[in-house]
């Protein structure tokens, strides 16, 4: 939220940091925007259906590719990876990392973590005049996964995005998402420690917040007992790690020895050289597609 996937402060020192611990590894940054300041403005207004689908259409479209590949998204990002596994994933991922993103919605809009940043300002402003009303829903991100305990019936009628990838819609289930979720070879879901930048943190879990403000716990959800998403049929590969700090503050020591070694690099040696796990042992360089958090 905020940041864009040339920023060499943020994404790009990423990019350098995983072609640093795996040298050949081909990494593609995602950016919706045509350039720097319209991917910035991208993380905060427009229709997130729209941007999973210009993903779907980009990450379709690179022939590095096409035998799938590892996915790291951050923050907002990485609830937007989830969207292309659930709905497109072609190509395939293999395994889904994401650091602090908001699976279980928010219960509050997203503070700014730049206060100067106008555009994040105005988005705040805009959510205001009704997170749910149809003019702030098709026009600002952070509402599409506002989720107020206080108001389900709300949540659940007029939000346009949150409510179909978690498949909370009463008129039926998208069985494709469950499907494509429980192929993953691993989906690993960061928390940060002191995160107050989301609300509740825990929602880097699944957690959501019950009417009454009490945590509700993933497995604890209907959404999990009744395995709307495929995630029990993940078993041991649905995995949840804590993150020292808070949101978005990862230290190159965490994310090399909590992530890259045990979840991509070790996807090298036991793959002939491909990132992917599920690969097929070609000899081609491994793959990797990471989300900014936007």
């Amino acid at each position: 939220m905020g940041d864009s996937a040339t920023n060499p402060d943020s994404m790009g020192r990423v990019v350098n940091l995983l072609q640093e611990l795996l040298p050949g590894t081909f990494v593609h940054s995602i950016q919706v925007g045509k350039n720097r300041d319209e991917d910035h403005e991208a993380g905060f207004f427009g229709e997130v259906n729209k941007q999973i689908d210009l993903v779907c259409e980009q990450l379709a479209a690179i022939p590095e590719l096409a035998e799938g590949f590892n996915a790291v998204g951050f923050s907002q990002g990485g609830l937007f990876l989830r969207a292309y596994v659930e709905r497109c994933n072609r190509p395939a991922v293999h395994r889904l990392i994401t650091f602090g993103s908001p699976h279980g919605g928010v219960s509050d809009i997203p503070n700014c973590m730049n206060p100067g940043d106008l555009t994040c300002r105005l988005m705040r402003s805009m959510v205001r005049y009704g997170a749910y009303s149809n003019y702030v829903q098709h026009r600002v991100v952070q509402a599409q996964y506002f989720r107020d305990p206080k108001n389900i019936q709300g949540y659940l009628e007029h939000n346009i995005f949150l409510p179909d990838i978690n498949n909370e819609r009463k008129d039926g289930k998208n069985h494709t998402y469950s499907h494509n979720l429980a192929t993953l070879d691993a989906f690993v879901m960061v928390k940060f420690a002191d995160d107050v930048m989301v609300k509740p943190g825990e929602t880097a879990w699944f957690w959501t917040y019950s009417e009454d403000g009490a945590l509700v716990p993933l497995v604890n959800q209907t959404l999990y007992t009744e395995d709307w998403l495929g995630l029990r049929k993940l078993g041991g590969r649905l995995k949840f790690l804590v993150s020292p700090g808070q949101h978005m503050q990862i230290s190159d020591e965490y994310f090399e020895n909590q992530i890259v070694r045990p979840y991509l690099a070790s996807s090298i040696i036991s793959n002939d050289g491909s990132i992917s796990i599920s690969g097929s042992g070609t000899t081609t360089p491994p793959q990797l597609v990471y989300q900014q958090q936007k």
